[in-house]
């Protein structure tokens, strides 16, 4: 509007500089069109001649804005729905972020319609619905994402793998991330939660690898991560038979064998399918590294084998750990199997002046009938309920 504003003034001036240039001029043009001959001044001539490049300009101007007219109201329309979907885009952020999730869904819907981003709009009202309980809703809205996503696109797989394993969807989500090209750290995550939730402890293993080699986790946590790993995989491994724990247990890093937790839950494992000797050698071993009072205790659950030589070994431990509950109440244990009862009822006594533990006065209650010794059995006996009481209370508390 300022340009012709301008452009107006330029001709009018322009002709008003004609006008005097030709005032005193007193020549005339002449039009001649057979039949007819018209005479004008030549000031007239060049006014008309002016104004109709005025007007022929205007009219120009006039037609070309016309022209325009539907793709500059498009251009408009087109700019106004953008700007509505960047602010309802926005509102839905700060009302998620802030709790508001039926608002978030509800702003995000629009941003779907008016949105240059209905992807991301779309997995948002996914994931308010999600927070609302709507599985459906949610659904929906997972759906009309991926038809607007490109296949395998990270946002869509990740915000699918999340709510899916929120729902404890284990299995699902590991089939969603599987279309994901290449795992970033995020869904590595994800992956890894997956895993552990469907218990699949051995496939876990090598995620943690790639999750401690991206600084997820430091050396510690890492080594606890592999350690549940480990525990959970022979726990699963012991339930099957021998052969399937020995294998399992061969996998098992030497590290983290001589890992206490570990040896533990191996040697339960074979303790539950009847091979005790196997669990004696590996608690010896484990536990002629590192000392484990638990697993001490286990040791007297080993069936077979030389219990002579390992009355033996356990006094070679208890000459460094003197006062240890759970190794003297073993070693009372390994000598009342031998008949050794003098020994037995020593050190079961002694483990429980260190500290009175269900186990133990279930062992020294054993013993005592074995000595028909039976109102100190029941002495032994009342002791261990009450101890059992006390360890349900918690629960039922």
């Amino acid at each position: 509007m300022k340009a012709l504003f301008w452009i107006l003034s330029v001709i009018v001036l322009a002709v008003g500089l004609a006008a005097l240039a030709l005032r005193a001029n007193t020549g005339y043009v002449q039009i001649v069109w057979p039949p007819h001959r018209i005479e004008v001044s030549l000031v007239l001539a060049a006014v008309t001649l002016l104004a109709g490049l005025v007007l022929t300009y205007l009219g120009v101007r006039l037609i070309a804005a016309m022209v325009a007219m539907p793709r500059q109201v498009r251009e408009y329309r087109a700019a106004r729905k953008k700007r509505q979907g960047i602010e309802a885009l926005g509102e839905a952020l700060r009302e998620f972020f802030s709790g508001r999730f039926a608002r978030a869904e509800k702003a995000a819907t629009t941003a779907i319609e008016l949105s240059d981003q209905p992807g991301l709009a779309a997995m948002l009202a996914a994931r308010a619905a999600h927070e609302l309980r709507a599985p459906q809703r949610r659904n929906g809205y997972l759906a009309r994402g991926a038809a607007v996503l490109p296949e395998g696109a990270l946002m869509k797989v990740v915000t699918e793998a999340d709510l899916l394993l929120k729902e404890r969807r284990a299995a699902d989500a590991l089939a969603a991330l599987g279309a994901m090209p290449q795992k970033h750290t995020a869904g590595l995550r994800l992956e890894l939660k997956a895993l552990q939730l469907a218990r699949e402890w051995e496939r876990s293993l090598p995620v943690i690898d790639q999750l401690e080699k991206r600084k997820v986790y430091d050396a510690a946590q890492a080594r606890e991560l592999r350690a549940r790993a480990w525990i959970e995989h022979l726990k699963k491994r012991g339930g099957a038979d021998v052969a399937a724990l020995d294998e399992a247990w061969r996998k098992v890093p030497d590290a983290l064998k001589l890992d206490a937790r570990v040896a533990r839950a191996a040697a339960q494992g074979y303790i539950a399918l009847n091979a005790g000797h196997r669990a004696a050698l590996l608690i010896e071993r484990a536990l002629d590294q590192a000392w484990d009072s638990e697993l001490a205790a286990l040791y007297a659950e080993c069936d077979g084998g030389d219990a002579v030589k390992r009355i033996e070994h356990a006094e070679r431990w208890l000459a460094a750990q003197p006062r240890d509950a759970g190794l003297l109440a073993t070693l009372g244990r390994l000598c009342a199997r031998q008949s050794l009862w003098g020994k037995a009822q020593s050190y079961l006594d002694a483990s429980l002046s260190v500290e009175p533990t269900l186990e133990a006065h279930l062992a020294a209650a054993r013993l005592n009938e074995q000595l028909n010794d039976h109102e100190a059995a029941q002495k032994h006996y009342r002791a261990a309920l009450e101890l059992a009481l006390t360890r349900l209370k918690p629960a039922t508390g």
